[in-house]
């Protein structure tokens, strides 16, 4: 693979054409897209590594070594993963043939945006994927799946700076293009976009539509953080939910919650909502509503 980061501003650029930025004035895609901007503002890719997150906080350490203030929309992409981990270290299957990359974005938000980062980046994924030709669908919070097989997976993580301590998110996205060998324990839930389209994809492109597609997204929140504080506690329009729930097939679906699901689960119910601080509201089986902000669902039904 070979990244430019003129080429990442030149994706970002054609964003105004697509329908979703049709919907703003002019004047307001044009903000949207400057502050998504610094998205791919340094690219570093490499062929091999164990974790494209561990090597975020060696480019910081660098920096600031030097005096320097590390670059917030910082990428590092790799072609394969030896030590590739999901949430709660669980190992991720990262060969060559899929693309595995990491973002780092200063935290400048507010806590009513940040918490919908992980909303963000699931959208950016999602958009790519069905660009792609696959109707992927988001399953709380940022899993991407089509017939009920895991195509990609974000994971959102916060950092301190090694020197200075600035805090940033180090955003981690997973997703299987071509690599359609899995291990034996994801046999029959995991699956890659040649698996499904029957194509074989450019990887590259995909992660230039990636790209482009987090630089017009984060650039929205951006946008939707200036929007609240402007109206404050009056009522504003939270574009960032309403994409992810047209985007989503959890509302509605029965589940199985837990914090670890896998290992330790709770509960079963069944999704109401999500509110608009992104908390999965559900029904329990006794009739009473819970509201979760953290861990995990497993479906346990068939989409309707």
């Amino acid at each position: 693979m070979n990244f430019s980061s003129d080429l990442i501003a030149h994706r970002l650029s054609h964003v105004e054409s697509t329908a979703r930025a049709s919907l703003f004035a002019p004047a307001v895609r044009d903000k949207i897209v400057r502050y998504g901007a610094p998205i791919g503002c340094l690219i570093e890719h490499h062929q091999r590594l164990g974790r494209c997150m561990h090597r975020i906080s060696d480019i910081f350490l660098d920096y600031e070594t030097e005096g320097k203030v590390p670059l917030s929309g910082t990428v590092v992409i790799a072609d394969a993963l030896e030590n590739g981990s999901g949430r709660f270290d669980r190992s991720w299957h990262a060969p060559e043939g899929g693309l595995w990359l990491a973002l780092a974005l200063a935290d400048t938000f507010i806590p009513e945006i940040s918490r919908l980062l992980p909303f963000v980046a699931g959208i950016a994924c999602c958009e790519t994927i069905r660009e792609m030709g696959v109707r992927a669908s988001l399953k709380w919070v940022n899993d991407l799946c089509f017939q009920n097989k895991k195509i990609a997976g974000v994971l959102c993580e916060t950092m301190k700076s090694p020197v200075y301590g600035d805090k940033y998110f180090v955003i981690g996205i997973g997703i299987n293009i071509n690599n359609q060998q899995f291990p034996v324990e994801l046999n029959g839930t995991a699956e890659c976009l040649r698996g499904f389209s029957g194509e074989k994809a450019n990887v590259t492109d995909v992660a230039y539509r990636l790209l482009g597609k987090l630089g017009w997204n984060i650039g929205l929140l951006h946008y939707q953080e200036e929007c609240l504080l402007k109206v404050g506690d009056q009522i504003w329009e939270n574009f960032i939910l309403k994409r992810w729930l047209e985007l989503s097939d959890t509302v509605g679906r029965r589940v199985c919650y837990g914090f670890d699901v896998q290992k330790k689960p709770l509960y079963r119910a069944v999704v109401k909502e999500v509110n608009e601080e992104g908390g999965l509201v559900m029904l329990l089986e006794d009739g009473t509503c819970i509201t979760e902000y953290a861990g995990e669902i497993i479906y346990i039904d068939d989409a309707s």
